[in-house]
């Protein structure tokens, strides 16, 4: 059957000169082929990810335009504008990928509003919410490594496709043949006959607007003298960070040199992901060769940011993803409350799998802290639940554990952008007062707790990878663990029952231990991997370490 596809593919006009040439390259190699046309990527509420090459198994113009067909079925069924934003990052054939898809659209009656430059994630979350849109498409694959790309489908909400909208959508493509069965016209001819236009300069102004508007202490930045060392990891941020953060008066920033510029190969960062040492390294060194008060990176789509703090003995300290929610939580309700902007009832919001230090900080001024499950459009849902009642002014900010951030309703997805001016901000003012990030975290600590919040991932890589990993939930639902390195699980929270956790149901199991310890089990939405995220409480960083190294220990053998 696979062979019967590839054969196929092999005989068509396939235009991009890329394909023809892996098509030839492979014909002797019979498990190559298999791994491209056995299965088709699945589009799911993510949308597509996958490595570029030929084939149904794999990222191509072929695979977009069939997804994007999809995409226009739904949107044609939706009334409404009948308009779809596109937008895409620094990734290999990101922009090819892009005018593909508006080209599919175009051919279908449907209004795209494309930008006429690489924009990040939440630039395309705001278009679709700015230009009234039935959808948005974002070409990337985040943070993967530079042989992926992928396309994100969102909803008219700014958020990303609800699993119901991804279902119709997954029907629609199994029904459109993947080299036949999507309407296409060229990207020229869609923008003369007036169906492809450029996201308007009103639009991009906009969102600078909406996010300088979240500032907590306007006006402070500009006189702080706050040194920054940034990296855009060679992706989407460094236009819109870099224009914010003039904005708010911090104009002494030295760029990464070799990660200023969009580079799809990611040369110097080959995992171009915040959250890693290996991606801030060289900015790393470039801080201490200034002496920056802080180091700062952005992921390709500029989603998600990262940091490197300054500890008092020269030395840089990377920030976690939890450590900077619970961080940027305690800066915006004390700020807000000191400079009277704080709402009635404020409302904050954290995934399941994200830090109970949250909940402390949280409780401590009077905060409301709702949990979502994992996946940045849980926390949009809460925004739009509070619009719905027409209370959104009460939404103060929203974080997960993966280095996401949002402070304010302008979109429903995390924002880097936005991120990255708090962060600046909040150094700015603690070194305005004798301060910093570093010593404000180890207030936090001694006041509410030494907990450290630390994630395992386990990739199971190919064709059998998902049957593993499958295997594995199931084994863990079938034979319950009763402990944990000799610590008794007292309650398992299984998300498969949404009656018994009150939300959507999903491939997450929570174990919660005598000590108060917890160990999250989840398979990753977007990648053939399993993650266990490790909460434990110390008298200090050691023993909540030592306990964390134990945990992880005992749940080894679960994962091999």
């Amino acid at each position: 059957m696979y062979q019967d596809e590839y054969k196929r593919w092999l005989e068509a006009e396939l235009v991009d000169p890329d394909l023809r040439k892996e098509l030839l390259n492979i014909s002797e190699d019979e498990n190559a082929i298999k791994e491209r046309f056995a299965v088709s990527l699945q589009f799911g509420t993510a949308g597509l990810r996958g490595t570029l090459g030929a084939g149904t198994n794999r990222m191509n113009i072929w695979v977009v335009r069939q997804a994007t067909q999809g995409v226009a079925d739904w949107v044609k069924t939706q009334g409404g504008t009948q308009t779809v934003a596109i937008s895409y990052d620094s990734r290999l054939k990101g922009y090819t990928f892009a005018k593909d898809a508006a080209g599919v659209l175009a051919a279908n009656g449907i209004n795209v509003r494309i930008y006429d430059e690489l924009m990040p994630v939440p630039a395309l979350s705001f278009a679709t919410r700015y230009y009234h849109c039935n959808a948005g498409i974002m070409v990337t694959a985040s943070h993967n490594p530079a042989k992926y790309n992928g396309y994100k489908a969102y909803g008219p909400d700014g958020c990303q496709m609800t699993d119901i909208a991804a279902a119709v959508v997954y029907d629609s493509i199994q029904k459109t043949d993947v080299l036949t069965g999507a309407k296409y016209m060229s990207f020229a001819e869609g923008v003369e006959k007036g169906l492809i236009r450029f996201v308007g300069d009103d639009c991009k102004e906009a969102l600078f607007e909406a996010i300088e508007a979240r500032q907590v202490r306007p006006g402070l930045a500009k006189t702080s003298g706050l040194k920054l060392v940034y990296s855009p990891l060679n992706g989407t941020g460094l236009m819109p960070v870099m224009r914010i953060l003039k904005d708010i008066g911090i104009d002494d920033v030295t760029i990464v040199p070799e990660q200023e510029y969009p580079n799809g190969y990611f040369t110097t960062c080959p995992y171009p992901n915040p959250e890693i040492f290996q991606a801030l390294e060289r900015g790393l060194a470039l801080a201490k060769e200034v002496e920056a008060d802080l180091m700062l990176a952005t992921d390709p789509d500029a989603d998600r940011v990262g940091i490197a703090m300054k500890c008092p003995d020269g030395s840089y300290e990377l920030v976690s993803g939890n450590e900077m929610g619970v961080l940027l939580l305690d800066y915006i309700c004390a700020g807000r409350i000191e400079k009277g902007t704080m709402p009635e009832h404020p409302v904050a919001v954290k995934s399941i799998v994200s830090t109970p230090l949250a909940d402390k900080v949280a409780e401590h001024y009077g905060v409301e802290l709702r949990q979502t499950l994992t996946g940045f459009k849980w926390i949009g849902d809460q925004i739009a639940q509070l619009e719905a009642a027409g209370e959104v002014d009460r939404f103060i900010f929203g974080f997960e554990e993966s280095y996401g951030y949002l402070a304010g309703p302008y979109v429903r997805d995390k924002d880097a952008i936005i991120g990255s001016m708090l962060i600046c901000e909040m150094a700015a003012y603690y070194r305005s007062i004798g301060s910093s990030i570093k010593q404000r975290l180890e207030e936090i600590y001694a006041e509410y707790g030494r907990y450290l919040n630390k994630v395992d991932s386990f990739e199971f890589a190919g064709l059998s990878g998902m049957d593993k990993m499958n295997g594995i939930m199931k084994s863990l639902r079938e034979n319950p663990p009763a402990d944990f390195a000799g610590r008794k699980v007292v309650h398992t929270a299984d998300y498969r029952k949404p009656e018994e956790t009150g939300l959507p149901k999903a491939n997450v199991l929570i174990y919660s231990l005598e000590d108060g310890a917890t160990v999250v089990v989840r398979p990753s939405g977007t990648e053939p991997k399993i993650k266990a995220y490790y909460t434990t409480l110390g008298k200090n960083l050691e023993e909540a370490q030592a306990e964390k190294d134990e945990l992880a220990a005992a749940l080894q053998p679960i994962f091999s």
